[in-house]
């Protein structure tokens, strides 16, 4: 029991980190399709004023990366107390790498998924969005934001598969 408790801690350590880089390099996206996303709505919203306007990217990724962490800490909570179901340890540490996987394969695939409906569907609906002041390019904007929600949901469809996974390889181990 010892050895699965290090394993928990290990996942409880290495997901947040895990879905804090995801952050970084999906903001890093995110900021090339639509600066504004960022300097009109990120940056004021995380109270990064000068630092934001000085160092763009640099805030983009401070954003990206807290934006996220905490999505890995519940992933790998939730992935972490199924695998100590499993009966060894090798079979925990299976159940975990393949639930995460599953996670942030999904994750992203949703994400980027979501430039494509935020491009070609919501940006050209003639709805009236709340945006900033001051975007110029709205299509760009919603087109990220779009983004940023379905990677969330993207997260969310991802851990329910990743569950699944891990239920059927204990059944399987039984």
């Amino acid at each position: 029991m010892v050895k699965k408790i290090g394993i928990l801690i290990l996942t409880l350590i290495t997901l947040p980190l895990l879905a804090g880089v995801y952050g970084i390099l999906h903001d890093q996206i995110s900021f090339s399709i639509s600066p504004e996303y960022f300097t009109k709505f990120k940056f004021p919203q995380f109270q990064i004023g000068f630092m934001g306007q000085n160092q763009p990217r640099l805030s983009a990724s401070l954003v990206g990366f807290f934006s996220t962490w905490w999505t890995g800490l519940i992933i790998g909570l939730v992935v972490g107390l199924i695998g100590l179901m499993m009966p060894t340890t090798k079979l925990m540490r299976k159940s975990i790498f393949g639930a995460s996987i599953r996670t942030i394969g999904i994750a992203v695939g949703i994400g980027l998924l979501g430039i494509l409906i935020g491009e070609f569907i919501i940006s050209k609906l003639n709805i009236e969005w709340t945006i900033p002041k001051g975007v110029t390019d709205k299509n760009a904007f919603l087109t990220v934001g779009t983004m940023h929600t379905l990677s969330y949901i993207g997260g969310l469809i991802g851990l329910i598969f990743g569950v699944i996974y891990q239920l059927r390889l204990k059944k399987a181990s039984s």
